[in-house]
C-alpha cells in the first residue's frame, strides 16, 4: 500500500476519533447553561468532562499536524482558503478554554454567568463551522490550477455547508446529551435523558436532509454508485436507533449509537473524497489529491516510523485515563470547576 494512502487513512481516524470524543464535550458545553438550574449543577456539568476535554483536543492537533508533515499542499490550501472561518473557531476555543479555567476563580454570580456562557458560545460555534467546514469539503470549493483557494469567506457559506453545519451541531449535542446521561446521578441524569429525547427530533430530521443534500449536490453516487449509499445509511440507522435504547433506558447503547453515527457521518466524508484532499469547482483537474498535495517518499516512511512507536502509547494513556476518571459524577463529589 502506497504510504500517501496510510497517511489518508490515518488523518481520517484522527478526525474520526477528535468528533467521535470532542463532539460530546460540545454538547455538553452546549447543554450546561440550561441543564444546570443552580451553580452547584452547573459545576457538576462541566466535571463530566473536566478530566477529557482538552486531551479530546490532542486529536485535533495531531490530525493537522500529519496533515502539515503528509500533505503539505493541502494544509496550505485549506488553512489559508479557510482563514476567517477557522480564526473565529479558534478564537472561540481559546475562549472556551479559558472559560475552563477562569470560571471558579470567583464566586460571584456574574462572574461564573459569564464564563458559562462563553463556554456555552465556545462549544456551539466551533460544532457548527466544522460541520460548515466538512460539508465544504465534500461539495468542494473553488481552487485554481495553483492550488489556491480563489472564493471569499461567503463562498463557504453555500445552503449545502450551512444544512451540514446545523446536522453536525444537532448531533454533538444530542452526543453530549447522552453522554451527560451516563456521567451524573439522580435529577441531573433524569433531565439529560430527557433532553436527550428532545434533540433527537431535530438531530434526525437534520441529518436526514444533509444526507439527502449530499447525494445532490456532491459527485459520491457518479463516483461510488450504490455503494455510496452503504456508510451513511449505517450512520442513520444508528441515529434511528438511539431513541430506541433512550426509550429503553439503556443510555449506553443509546451512546454508542450516537458515537457510531458521527463516525460513519465523518467516514463517508473521507470516503467521498478520496483519492482527493480537496475538490475544485472550477476544473475537477485542478483538484488537489493525495498524490499532487503529499510530501516526499522519505518524509512519509520517516513519519510512520514515528507513529508507529507513539501512537500506541498516546492511545494507551488516553483509554487509562478514561478508565481512572469512569465513575458518574454526584452531588456528593468533589467540584473543581
Amino acid at each position: 500500500m502506497e504510504l500517501q494512502v496510510v497517511w489518508f487513512v490515518l488523518i481520517a481516524v484522527l478526525f474520526v476519533g477528535f468528533f467521535f470524543l470532542e463532539g460530546f464535550d460540545y454538547g455538553v458545553g452546549i447543554l450546561m447553561p440550561f441543564l444546570g438550574k443552580n451553580d452547584r449543577e452547573r459545576r457538576t456539568i462541566i466535571n463530566t468532562i473536566g478530566p477529557f476535554w482538552d486531551a479530546n483536543e490532542v486529536w485535533l492537533i495531531t490530525a493537522g499536524g500529519a496533515m502539515f508533515a503528509a500533505f503539505p499542499n493541502w494544509y496550505a490550501t485549506l488553512f489559508s482558503g479557510f482563514y476567517l472561518a477557522l480564526f473565529i473557531m479558534l478564537i472561540a476555543l481559546i475562549a472556551r478554554a479559558v472559560a475552563f479555567e477562569f470560571r471558579s476563580k470567583d464566586d460571584h454570580p456574574r462572574w461564573r454567568q459569564v464564563w458559562d456562557w462563553l463556554l456555552f458560545g465556545g462549544s456551539l460555534v466551533p460544532a457548527l463551522l466544522w460541520g460548515v467546514a466538512m460539508g465544504n469539503l465534500i461539495r468542494g470549493v473553488p481552487i485554481d490550477s495553483d492550488m489556491h483557494y480563489v472564493g471569499s469567506f461567503f463562498s463557504l457559506l453555500n445552503g449545502y455547508a450551512l444544512l451540514t453545519g446545523l446536522a453536525a451541531l444537532s448531533v454533538f449535542t444530542l452526543h453530549g446529551a447522552v453522554f451527560l446521561s451516563l456521567r451524573t446521578s439522580d435529577e441531573l441524569e433524569r433531565r439529560a435523558h430527557r433532553v436527550a429525547k428532545y434533540v433527537w427530533i431535530p438531530a434526525v430530521v437534520l441529518a436526514i436532509a444533509a444526507a439527502v443534500a449530499t447525494f445532490f449536490q456532491t459527485d459520491m453516487v457518479e463516483r461510488l454508485g450504490v455503494f455510496a449509499a452503504i456508510v451513511p445509511l449505517c450512520g442513520g440507522a444508528a441515529l434511528l436507533l438511539t431513541r430506541y435504547f433512550l426509550n429503553r433506558h439503556r443510555n449506553g447503547r443509546a451512546f454508542v449509537m450516537t458515537g457510531l453515527s458521527i463516525i460513519c457521518s465523518v467516514a463517508t466524508i473521507f470516503v467521498a473524497l478520496y483519492p482527493r484532499v480537496m475538490i475544485s469547482t472550477l476544473n475537477p483537474e485542478w483538484s488537489l489529491t493525495i498524490h499532487n498535495a503529499s510530501s516526499s517518499e522519505y518524509t512519509l516512511r520517516v513519519m510512520s516510523i514515528v507513529a508507529l512507536v507513539f501512537v500506541p502509547v498516546v492511545l494507551a494513556y488516553q483509554a487509562w485515563s478514561y478508565y481512572i476518571f469512569r465513575q458518574r459524577i454526584t452531588s456528593e463529589s468533589h467540584l473543581e470547576y
